[in-house]
Order: structure tokens, then C-alpha cells, then sequence
């Protein structure tokens, strides 16, 4: 188990803005609230989209994602409760279930499916976007499933830590990036918990609350379904936030900018033009993965 100081902190990040994201559906229907928007990639580099989603109603979810392709990026899908099996063009398949982890990279090109393996019951959890710099955006895919037990945890004063990526008090996580450096934490606070997470400045960080309510020194009040963009304030030094009156969950996101431009049509992220149009005409004569 991990200690965490009384304070670590000198000066925390204050809260940017509050978004609260745009309820949609994707793949066959799935019904979703998109909390990280296209509009906000520059802001967000090196994360380009995070879905949330949470229903008991199998009609929200049934249907699934059936095939489709992705190109130059990573897509990590966080699972709070139900299962999804997964299967891809690059020869693939996996079952990811109640806290585990499906993190794969498209790289040069991958066609995959996430079906449901439930028709009843509560399906709820997240899926982030990654962006892969240039020099890696055709590089092989690349899958792994993380059982819920082989992602790290800690707990100290009344919060539990679920480490998915990058490190947090000494505790490493399921997954490191050289490039992008991402931190990706569940958080589970007692009701008045505090966490403090050193991030550096220069470093993009966002906080999506999804159950409960937490508070900031500045004041600021985040309720479930919201995302905090942290300001990236010239001498802070990371991030301080406490629960409410309520037991709180919250997810804490920071990566380092790739600073390289980025090129989105739908299902692929490259970094020009060009190279979309090349993607497109790729998936049309069947060359991805």
C-alpha cells in the first residue's frame, strides 16, 4: 500500500471550465453522453474523445458496435459493469467485463466489433481516445484485455485509486506510453476524501466526475456528469480535489501534448489531409489490417 502526504501540493490547479458534454449514440444505436468533443482536441492534445456511458434499459445498448475501422490512434475502453466481447481484423478477440480494461492500438489500420454478452442488466463505463504522434500512426495493431484484478490499486485516508495508465504515489499501472506519458486514475473518495495528484504544468489534465460531487480551493463545484478542464497555470503543480458531502467517483486524465496537428474524419485521426484520404481509400479497397 501506497502513503499519500498530508499535502503535497504548493499550488493546485484551479478548474478552467465545466463541460457537460453532448448526449448522442453511436455504433448500432448505443446511447452515450460525449464529455471530450472534437471541438476541444486542441485544448485536450494529446486525448481526442471520451464517452460515457451508463444504462439499465438493454435497448440503450443491445445493438452494440458492429464492424468498423479505426486508423492512427489508441482506444481505451474502461468497463464499470457489464460485458463487451471485442473481436478485430488483426486476429484479436477478447471479453472485457465488470472493472477491466480494453486498450488497443489502430495504428496503420484495424476493423473490429464490441458486442454485448448480455441482453439484461447494467452496462456502464467509458471509452477514451488516444492520439498516437506521427511517427507511429502506421505501426502494427495492437491489443491487450485487463482483468479487472491485474489493474493496480491503492488506498490511503479514505480514497481507493485504480491505476489504469502512468503512475500515481509509487503505484504503476497497467499501461505506459513513451510519448504521450498518460495518467489515467479511478478514483474512489469516502464522503470530505481528499486526493492530490503532482502533475506537471505543461502536462493537460481533465477530471469527469460520474457518481457524487467533488469541490475545488477555488471554490468551484463538479457534479456527476461533468468534466473539469484544470488550467495549466504557469507554476502548478497538480491536482488537489475533494469529495463532497457524498461518496464520490471520479475519473482523473492527464497526458503530455503531442503539439502535432490532427486531421479527424469520423473513425480516423492522422495529421494531414492527405494522409485521411489515403486512410479512406485504404479501408474502400480493403488494405486495412
Amino acid at each position: 500500500m501506497s502513503t499519500v502526504a498530508t499535502s503535497l501540493l504548493t499550488q493546485p490547479r484551479e478548474v478552467e471550465r465545466l463541460v457537460a458534454g453532448q448526449p448522442t449514440s453511436d455504433g448500432a444505436g448505443v446511447k452515450l453522453n460525449r464529455v471530450l468533443t472534437q471541438n476541444l482536441q486542441r485544448r485536450l492534445d494529446p486525448f481526442l474523445m471520451l464517452d460515457a456511458f451508463g444504462t439499465d434499459n438493454p435497448d440503450d445498448y443491445i445493438a452494440g458496435f458492429p464492424d468498423h475501422p479505426h486508423r492512427g490512434f489508441e482506444t481505451i475502453t474502461y468497463m464499470l459493469n457489464g460485458r463487451m466481447r471485442h473481436r478485430d481484423s488483426a486476429g484479436h478477440e477478447g471479453l472485457i467485463s465488470d472493472g477491466g480494461v480494453q486498450w488497443m492500438t489502430t495504428g496503420r489500420g484495424v476493423i473490429h466489433s464490441e458486442t454485448p454478452e448480455q441482453n439484461e442488466g447494467r452496462m456502464a463505463g467509458f471509452q477514451l481516445w488516444l492520439n498516437l504522434p506521427a511517427k507511429d500512426k502506421m505501426r502494427d495493431p495492437w491489443y491487450r484485455d485487463i482483468a479487472s484484478s491485474e489493474v493496480p490499486e491503492f488506498e490511503h485516508e479514505g480514497v481507493k485509486v485504480r491505476v489504469i495508465a502512468g503512475e500515481s504515489h509509487g503505484v504503476k499501472g497497467a499501461v505506459q506510453r513513451e510519448a504521450t506519458e498518460p495518467l489515467y486514475l479511478d478514483l474512489h473518495l469516502q464522503p470530505g476524501a481528499r486526493f492530490e495528484q503532482p502533475l506537471p504544468a505543461d502536462v493537460n489534465a481533465f477530471v469527469y466526475v460520474y457518481e457524487g460531487g467533488l469541490k475545488f480551493d477555488s471554490g468551484c463545484q463538479q457534479n456527476a456528469g461533468r468534466m473539469a478542464i484544470l488550467a495549466n497555470t504557469p507554476g502548478s503543480d497538480g491536482a488537489r480535489l475533494q469529495a463532497g458531502g457524498t461518496a464520490t467517483r471520479a475519473l482523473l486524465i492527464a497526458g503530455r501534448p503531442l503539439k502535432e496537428p490532427i486531421a479527424q474524419y469520423g473513425p480516423f485521426v492522422m495529421n494531414t489531409e492527405a494522409e485521411l484520404v489515403q486512410a479512406v481509400r485504404d479501408f474502400q479497397a480493403g488494405r486495412l489490417a
